[in-house]
């Protein structure tokens, strides 16, 4: 079963009086579980993906279907319902309520919906306990490194149980430690719990932990690379090549 489907996507903005071309004719798939990377240079449309992926944004022409759902002429409520039941959002900044515990932070979604709190306690004690944050859960963000926070952020976004999960950049407020530690997280997880991952990035050493990379230069898909045996140099390399090649 496809879990993600792009067919000739188009995607512009107005900037002042001039249009900006984000994507040009994107297509891709993602047929089965994993982790995967959408690489590309600040201004390649990649984060115009994810957003559309997301269904925070539509595109102008083509289709999406993620997760079995084709997002392209999703309204408000249906797109919100999507977002809350099919895929979990990562972004680079954590998003956490600054006067909320880390435990209501990832219960906040289930409040909004009306869940049962039971449930929400007995649900993010359970997700913070996989992602080591166990003795953490009652800390308000200013008390948590910015790892802590963003485990905070995956956890939130794991609640529902999605079988997607986007991730924007989710590195780019932490240290290369710290880093290292998310990408492998990412990737077990994929794993562990058999859904799809993607996260967007524009570093080789973080491609190199996701199974397969779409490259995106100025809109359109450069290439793909399957990363097994490459690292960081191997990546960018392949990369190269990728971009070269258009």
């Amino acid at each position: 079963m496809t879990t993600i489907a792009v067919q000739d996507v188009h995607k512009s903005y107005q900037a002042g009086p001039r249009t900006v071309f984000a994507l040009r004719g994107l297509s891709l798939r993602i047929d089965a579980p994993g982790f995967y990377g959408i690489m590309g240079q600040s201004g390649s449309g990649k984060s115009t993906l994810m957003h559309l992926l997301a269904a925070l944004d539509r595109p102008d022409q083509g289709t999406i279907r993620v997760a079995g759902t084709a997002l392209e002429n999703l309204d408000e409520r249906e797109a919100t319902e999507f977002r809350r039941s099919r895929v979990g959002i990562v972004f680079q900044q954590f998003n956490l309520i600054p006067t909320m515990t880390a435990a209501d932070n990832v219960e906040l979604p289930g409040m909004l919906a009306g869940k049962d709190r039971a449930w929400l306690s007995e649900r993010s004690a359970s997700l913070l306990g996989e992602l080591g944050l166990a003795d953490r859960r009652h800390h308000r963000p200013e008390a948590l490194s910015g790892g802590e926070q963003q485990r905070v952020a995956i956890a939130r976004a794991l609640l529902f149980a999605p079988p997607v999960i986007l991730a924007d950049e989710p590195t780019g407020n932490l240290d290369s430690a710290n880093a290292q530690k998310l990408w492998r997280l990412l990737a077990g997880l994929a794993r562990e719990k058999d859904i799809v991952v993607v996260m967007v990035t524009h570093e080789p050493a973080a491609a190199a932990h996701c199974q397969r990379v779409f490259v995106i230069q100025d809109g359109r898909l450069a290439g793909t690379m399957e990363t097994e045996g490459l690292d960081a140099a191997g990546v960018a390399a392949r990369y190269q090549q990728c971009v070269g090649a258009t």
